[in-house]
């Protein structure tokens, strides 16, 4: 069966820079990065982001700590970012961006 780009987000992995011409939707997995790695590479893959895309998934994970969750839904600052959807996945924060 073959997977319409428009219907599903592409998934980054840690270093990995597409080039984003379209969809809407990235998704992104910062496990095993540091505080510090993990902020680093969100606000260089915000900067970078082609403007058509409006949402990023990010997955930080939970049960090894909530570092990484507390960067994401507390201190993660951006310009793009419009606001923070916290859903019923304690792991995943969704990033609603400009």
């Amino acid at each position: 069966m073959a997977h319409s780009r428009s219907s599903s987000p592409r998934r980054m992995t840690p270093g990995w820079e597409p080039r984003f011409s379209t969809g809407q939707k990235v998704e992104v997995d910062i496990h095993h990065m540091t505080r510090d790695q993990a902020k680093r590479h969100l606000e260089r893959l915000l900067s970078r982001l082609d403007g058509s895309v409006r949402e990023v998934t990010v997955i930080h994970g939970y049960t090894g700590g909530t570092t990484l969750r507390d960067m994401v839904r507390g201190s993660l600052k951006h310009p793009r970012i419009r606001s923070k959807v916290v859903g019923l996945n304690p792991g995943v924060t969704l990033l609603i961006l400009q």
